[in-house]
Parts: structure tokens; sequence; C-alpha cells
């Protein structure tokens, strides 16, 4: 086919015999097409040498082709894992990613968080926890017109507009697996204050011992940060009781690995002394030895889902609610746990 001048998005939908929509969305890898449709567009853009122009296209729709991460997380592989599951989802499509950290504290949070999103003119956002748990948060983007997701361990939005996981569940099922194996003094190293996840997470600790009947006193509780350094400390107060935790539930990885290794220092062996159950499985998980049993939380998966939710159908106003919104986590058992005294 001869070409004559730069080619338009106008001419790839003419000579496909599609709408200028219709080619948007096969640039954008959109799943609401057929294959054929696909596969069509795709030929007349290769034989036009058609280069979709996003500057143009973000000047006519007011919007960046920039999609926002937001998070105010202490925890830096959880921030990774999020920012991995984004990058996939964007892989091939004219869509880029800014990461903002932000002080959920701060009293000016709300107007940096506004003065970011209207200065950036981003296309959509991805609200990490506990940022994401902030109704306050969610109003902003509604009202300045910015499309957003909000990523949490418990529903906290409609289906467009969030991706979840089941927490409370999930540590139940992990907690109930140590009770199982004959354990009845068990610690919880807690989740930070103010985090909806560490809420979740000792609400399905409780849930388990509740079940089984289990007394658990305050001094069997110990707050983490969601770090090494935190669960060390924590480990440290637990250890130190007569009698001590004959397993503990860590309310993440990083935590968990604070916990062996306080328990090493003090010549304990894991599982026969101790067994550990952390939440995540992030790399540590797998390194530290025994590997860790744990909560596998599909922090990639939701963060690909609610990308994908955020650049669904770029052209139109509505979000895209065709992925999924709810993801479960599973309890991956490995070394750290036995029955008491094995």
């Amino acid at each position: 086919m001869q070409k004559t001048g730069q080619p338009t998005i106008n001419d790839v939908a003419r000579i496909a015999g599609v709408s200028k929509k219709t080619v948007s969305r096969v640039i954008n890898h959109s799943p609401l097409l057929n294959e054929e449709t696909r596969k069509r567009v795709e030929e007349v853009i290769a034989d036009l040498g058609y280069i979709p122009n996003p500057q143009a296209r973000a000047l006519a729709l007011r919007r960046n082709f920039l999609i926002g991460l937001v998070h105010d997380n202490p925890n830096a592989q959880t921030v990774m894992n999020v920012q991995q599951g984004m990058l996939e989802a964007l892989h091939g499509t004219e869509f880029e990613m800014v990461v903002r950290p932000v002080d959920r504290g701060a009293a000016t949070m709300l107007d940096d968080l506004r003065h970011f999103l209207e200065r950036q003119r981003l296309f959509g956002v991805l609200l990490m926890p506990p940022v994401s748990e902030n109704d306050m948060v969610a109003k902003l983007c509604d009202d300045i017109g910015c499309r957003y997701v909000r990523m949490g361990s418990a529903q906290l939005d409609d289906a467009a507009h969030m991706v979840a996981s089941n927490d409370r569940e999930a540590v139940r099922i992990a907690v109930e697996y140590l009770v199982e194996q004959g354990h009845e003094r068990i610690g919880l190293v807690a989740g930070p204050h103010g985090f909806r996840s560490a809420r979740e997470r000792r609400l399905g600790f409780e849930d388990a011992l509740g079940a089984a009947g289990i007394a658990l006193p305050r001094s069997l509780i110990a707050d983490g940060n969601y770090t090494f350094e935190s669960g060390l400390i924590a480990a440290e107060r637990l250890l130190d009781l007569v009698p001590r935790p004959t397993a503990i539930f860590s309310s993440n990885d990083e935590m968990a690995a604070g916990v062996i290794h306080a328990a090493r220092q003090r010549g304990l062996e894991i599982p026969r002394d101790l067994s550990i159950i952390g939440f995540d499985d992030t790399p540590i998980a797998a390194h530290v030895w025994p590997p860790l049993t744990t909560v596998r939380w599909p922090i990639a998966s939701m963060a690909r889902s609610a990308a994908l939710k955020l650049i669904a159908g770029a052209e139109e106003e509505e979000v895209g609610v065709e992925e999924p919104s709810l993801f479960l986590s599973t309890l991956i058992r490995r070394g750290s746990v036995a029955a008491p005294g094995r």
C-alpha cells in the first residue's frame, strides 16, 4: 500500500473499517476486542507504518498517558512488587508509570496530593495501603476527575475501584495450621497501627484462636511496623516471656525474618523450639533457613489487575470492571513449622 505523508489514527480506522476508539483499544491492548478485529487493525498499522502520538492524544483528552502509584508504605519490597505488577500491565501500551510517596500523617497530605495529580494530569492512579484506606483520598480523585483504584486487605470500594485480598481468612487458616500441629501458646507480631492489613491479619489470628478455645493474653501480642528491626524487637519481647510461646505468627515476612534472627541469637532451633509463620511470600521467605512457612499475598497480580482497570477503554469515561477485584492469599507450607518439641 502506497503511503502518502504521516499516517494518522483516522487513516488506520478508515482503512481497517473500524472506529478510532477501536484503533485506540488495539494500541492499548484492551481485552475488549475479538482476535479478528485486533489482527486486522494491527496489519493496517504495520502496513501504514503508523506510530501513535501520545502527546497529541493526551492534549485531546486533557490527560497525560501516565499512571500514578501513590504510597506511604514502610516496606520497600511491597512497593517493588506493586511496581512490578503495574509495569507488566503497562508493557507495550502508551502508558508510563510515575511513583509518588506521600506522608499520610501530614496535615497537608490531601493538598499535596491534589497538587501532584493536577500538575501531572494523570490518566489514573493506584492507591496503595494505607493511603488507599482513606476515603477522603478517593473522594479527592473523584472530585478532580482522576481515575483511581484502591488496593487493600479488605473491600474498600466498588469492584471498578478496588483490588482486595482475603487477609483475615488467610491468616485464620495459617494459625489453624499451627493449632493442628499442637501449638497452644502462640505469639503475634502485629502490623503497624492505622494499617487495615494489620487489623485484618490480627482479626484472622484471633478468629483461629477463638475457634480453638485458646486464650490470647495481651502479653502474647507485640507490635511491629513491617520492618526487620521491628520484628527483631517484638520477638525479643515475646521470647522473654516465661513460659515463652512455642509458635509465632508474624504479620509479614520482613518481621518474621527478625523473629528468626532473635530466636537464633538465643540458641533456639527452628522449628523444634519455635515454629514461625510469616505473610507475603517475598523472596526472603525462601532464602532464610529453614525456609519460612508463609501466606502468599498475590500483590503483583493485584497491582497488574489494578493497572488494567485504570487503562481499560482509554477513551471512555467509565473505568473498566472486567479485571477481577478479589485475590485469594494461600498458605505456603515450608520448613519453619512443626509440632512443639519436634
